[in-house]
C-alpha cells in the first residue's frame, strides 16, 4: 500500500529513534492532495499487465506502450526506458548508493511503477516527503526538486522512466547529508 509520510527536515524534530513524521497517511486522495499543493504530480493507475519472469526492456516498454504513449504526448519526452532491479542485480549495490544521495535533475522525473515498489524522498522547504510507491504508483517531480530514491537492500521493482533528456538520467548532487537522516525502505 503506498504511504506518504511528512517530516520537519530540522534535525531538532528527531526523536532518539529517529525522525517523527508530522503527517502519515496510506489514503491515496490524502496523498495526491499533499503532494499536489508542493507542486508534485501522484497518479495510481491500474498496472493489470503482469510481467513474464525476466522481462527485458524491449518487453516491458511494449506491455505498457498506451499508457507511454500518454505520458509521452502530455509531457514531451524525448527518451522512454524501464528499470527491473531485483535482489540478485550486479549493480544494485552501486546504483543504490547513487540514487541514496540527495540530488536534482535539470528536467521533470517521471516513473510509473508496474512492479514491486520504491521510496521517493523528496525535500522541499523545510519539509521531507517520504513517498512509498508500489504497483500501479504514477510520480510527476519537477525539474530541480531535492531529492533521493531507496530501492532497498533487496531491491524488487520494475519502473517506467520518461526523460527530455535524450542522455536519460542525469543527477546533480546537492552534497548534503540529509538523506542520511530519513528512514529508508529496510
Amino acid at each position: 500500500m503506498s504511504r506518504l509520510s511528512i517530516f520537519p527536515d530540522e534535525s531538532s524534530a528527531h526523536a532518539a529513534n529517529g525522525p517523527m513524521p508530522a503527517l502519515e497517511s496510506n489514503d491515496p486522495a490524502v496523498i495526491q492532495s499533499e503532494l499536489s499543493r508542493r507542486g508534485i504530480g501522484f497518479e495510481q493507475w491500474p498496472a493489470e499487465q503482469g510481467l513474464p519472469e525476466g522481462a527485458d526492456q524491449a518487453t516491458i516498454l511494449q506491455v505498457y506502450a498506451d499508457a507511454i504513449a500518454r505520458v509521452q504526448c502530455d509531457g514531451g519526452y524525448a527518451t522512454v526506458d524501464a528499470i527491473r532491479m531485483t535482489p540478485d542485480h550486479p549493480d544494485r549495490e552501486l546504483l543504490r548508493r547513487k540514487f541514496l544521495e540527495e540530488h536534482t535533475h535539470a528536467e521533470d522525473e517521471v516513473r510509473f511503477f508496474v512492479e514491486g515498489c520504491g521510496l521517493f524522498v523528496l525535500h522541499i522547504g523545510s519539509e521531507v516527503l517520504s513517498v512509498l510507491c508500489e504497483r500501479g504508483d504514477l510520480m510527476r517531480v519537477p525539474a530541480g526538486t531535492r531529492h533521493w530514491f531507496d530501492m532497498g537492500s533487496q531491491p524488487q521493482f520494475c519502473a517506467v522512466r520518461w526523460f527530455n533528456n535524450p542522455e536519460g538520467w542525469v543527477a546533480q548532487y546537492t552534497g548534503s547529508s540529509i538523506a542520511q537522516r530519513f528512514p529508508r525502505l529496510d
